[in-house]
């Protein structure tokens, strides 16, 4: 009842304010007790150790300040960012905007965050038995925007237990433009010189408006540069046509509900392209446990959410692991891996 009224409560808060409320009362929870997880959703992906497949996707807690909390709330992994090396204000607000209507959520934050020395220093400090990852962005003034990224690997290295290097936001100029063939072999090749040597996997997150021939080209590059895995995906550009909501027609990247189709559509294509070489996590439009299921049966190994959580309250997640454990065992699997990529 209390994370109902709660969240009620929030959504009657323009959203940013509610978004950094949400964050100071998260930040306040002590992270929780070690408690035997279910043992149908203990799975691993990339060499890590999830005590179950849901996690909470980048950009609600971009400086790392409630781990705890967000671990409290049931999640199996927290990724945190995206964090820049050096802090930046973001664009101009109001630049995050609900759309209850349409069960989404539109941004255009463009990477406000504190910067590296501030998120260090906060994973320095972070609750034992944490799953921490950190995604990495560019600075919106960079003149070399691949050194961002090989500055936040080497300052967070040991420090964090995966890497999402992230040029799929559309919210800073020109950064999607990573993703393409030239520009992402010239980034990948020098992620690959200063990738841990503890071994922490380094993921790719993408978009999900990438053409079949983009995404055969990335998963490419990813496969050459030995990259663990990709995230599929975030936000969109595109605006469906049957937007409700009075604010469908902000800029900026649209998540939520009407990114299920785009998010599916390039999960299945890069499923098909990694023939089972890569790690994927599924993120864009997960509200249940019942589309976790399918995303996972299309081939991610793990699935991630955070627009959810704004329309449907922080118990979503406990109700989304209680909906997947029941929907696996009722179909006969034992592990998750016994139900990745079963409907390709």
């Amino acid at each position: 009842m209390l994370d109902a009224a709660a969240a009620w409560a929030l959504r009657r808060v323009e959203p940013e304010t509610a978004h950094r409320l949400a964050i100071a009362g998260l930040s306040l929870m002590p992270a929780p007790s070690v408690a035997p997880p279910d043992p149908l959703l203990a799975t691993e992906l990339a060499g890590l150790h999830l005590p179950n497949p849901v996690g909470l996707a980048a950009g609600l807690d971009k400086d790392a300040r409630a781990l705890g909390g967000l671990a409290r709330l049931g999640f199996g992994f927290v990724e945190a960012g995206s964090v820049t090396p050096r802090p930046q204000a973001g664009n101009p607000r109001p630049r995050l905007f609900r759309l209850p209507e349409d069960q989404a959520v539109i941004n255009r934050m463009g990477f406000n965050n504190a910067g590296l020395e501030a998120f260090a220093g906060r994973l320095d400090r972070r609750p034992a038995g944490v799953l921490v990852g950190a995604n990495l962005g560019a600075n919106k003034d960079s003149e070399d925007r691949a050194a961002d990224y090989v500055a936040g690997l080497r300052r967070l290295a040991g420090k964090a237990e995966w890497f999402t290097i992230n040029v799929s936001s559309p919210n800073t100029p020109g950064l999607r433009a990573l993703q393409g063939r030239d520009a992402l072999d010239d980034l990948l090749g020098r992620v690959a010189e200063a990738r841990p040597t503890d071994g922490a996997p380094v993921f790719l997150k993408i978009a999900p408006d990438l053409t079949d021939a983009e995404i055969v080209e990335i998963v490419g590059a990813a496969r050459a540069w030995k990259l663990d895995g990709l995230i599929v995906s975030n936000t969109t550009i595109a605006r469906p046509d049957d937007l409700r909501s009075a604010r469908a027609a902000e800029m900026g990247g649209l998540s939520g509900a009407p990114l299920r189709p785009l998010a599916r559509r390039a999960l299945q294509r890069v499923a098909e392209a990694a023939e089972g070489r890569l790690a994927l996590i599924a993120a864009g439009g997960i509200d249940s446990g019942a589309e976790a299921l399918v995303r996972i049966r299309m081939g991610a190994g793990a699935v991630q959410l955070y627009s959810a959580l704004v329309h449907h309250g922080p118990g979503l997640v406990r109700a989304i692991l209680s909906e997947l454990a029941d929907r696996l065992r009722a179909e006969g699997f034992t592990t998750i891996s016994q139900a990745v990529g079963t409907l390709r």
